[in-house]
């Protein structure tokens, strides 16, 4: 039989406490404790696969954490999606419809608190919101402006903020609206007009990145808004637009996108408060796809392509450095 002496070429460590800087794989016995323990180092964060949405689609949007997450809407093959699906960690569960079959908007919340907002229905551009309280969707007050393509950043269905957006006659937006519970109020403008833009954070402190802009391609600005207004940060490594994300103004994650709907790539991305640094990609390209999370745990599901939609769900883990104790009994 191997021994852990066999494999390490010593015993294991008797000592009183813990080790100042242990190493990945080293075990010890604390006699104080009366632990024993080991540390385990995982240097590199990657996605892993985890359990496909029951329905296939792009243009989805999602809210929530990695554990508990909301996908909802969307499009397969040019039909309208209305179906609305919970994620326990493992695999997705589909709820109550939408009220109204959409694509091509923005969904912010939680999985048991959510707001749905605007976006692409038939025939075009519908100013229409719906919240969702953990069960159902109900109908509430409409957006000042029709559009689709938005950006969004909110925690419940009470706070939420909708800016940016594309409207056909007149095409990239800089808009921003306000939700307080009750009604939608037009409040600063986003420095630069765009549409398919992420976004992450509260209503009063939110992240917007990336989206099709000035000159009508992809871009990779990066705004924050403190309530008040919109303030240019450093841009994203890549330009992109149709890309997902999770996260705070301080600590966000954004990857997937394209360009135009070409270079379609599965480029993830980290933000630290001031500047974005290029991690590990995707498993699989996409962009239009949904998203939940934070730079630690983060949710990547559905997406384009094909026309059809995936139904691929991709976890993301950062990297960690822990001790852990093992039951002897």
């Amino acid at each position: 039989m191997t021994t852990y002496k066999d494999i390490h070429g010593t015993q294991v460590e008797v000592r009183s406490d813990d080790p100042s800087n242990p190493v990945n794989g080293q075990i010890w016995y604390n006699t104080t404790d009366l632990k024993l323990r080991g540390h385990t180092v995982n240097p590199t964060a990657a996605w892993a696969t985890g359990g496909s949405l029951n329905t296939a689609r792009e243009k989805i949007t999602g809210c929530g954490t990695q554990t508990a997450a909301l996908a909802a809407g969307g499009n397969a093959t040019s039909t309208l999606k209305t179906e609305t699906e919970l994620y326990n960690g493992a695999t997705w569960t589909e709820v109550n419809d939408l009220n109204i079959a959409r694509k091509d908007f923005s969904t912010v919340g939680s999985q048991t608190s959510a707001i749905a907002m605007a976006g692409q229905a038939s025939p075009g551009h519908i100013a229409d919101v719906e919240t969702w309280d953990g069960t159902s969707w109900t109908e509430i007050a409409n957006v000042n402006t029709a559009r689709n393509f938005t950006g969004g950043a909110g925690v419940s269905n009470t706070a939420a903020l909708m800016f940016a957006g594309n409207i056909d006659a007149s095409g990239a937006q800089a808009l921003v609206e306000n939700w307080n519970g009750t009604s939608w109020t037009e409040v600063g403008n986003v420095n630069t007009a765009r549409y398919a833009i992420a976004g992450v954070g509260t209503n009063t402190a939110a992240l917007a990145f990336g989206g099709n802009g000035p000159p009508g391609s992809a871009i990779a600005n990066t705004e924050i808004w403190n309530g008040t207004a919109w303030t240019e940060l450093n841009d994203l490594t890549t330009v992109a637009e149709g890309r997902a994300g999770g996260g705070t103004t301080s600590a966000a994650i954004g990857f997937g996108g394209s360009n135009n709907g070409s270079s379609i790539t599965g480029k993830t991305e980290t933000w630290n408060g001031t500047s974005w640094t290029e991690v590990n990609d995707l498993t699989t390209a996409r962009y239009l796809l949904g998203g939940a999370g934070t730079p630690i745990a983060a949710l990547a599901f559905g997406g384009n392509p094909p026309a059809a939609g995936l139904v691929n769900t991709e976890e993301w883990n950062e990297p960690f450095d822990a001790t852990q104790e093992f039951d002897l009994s």
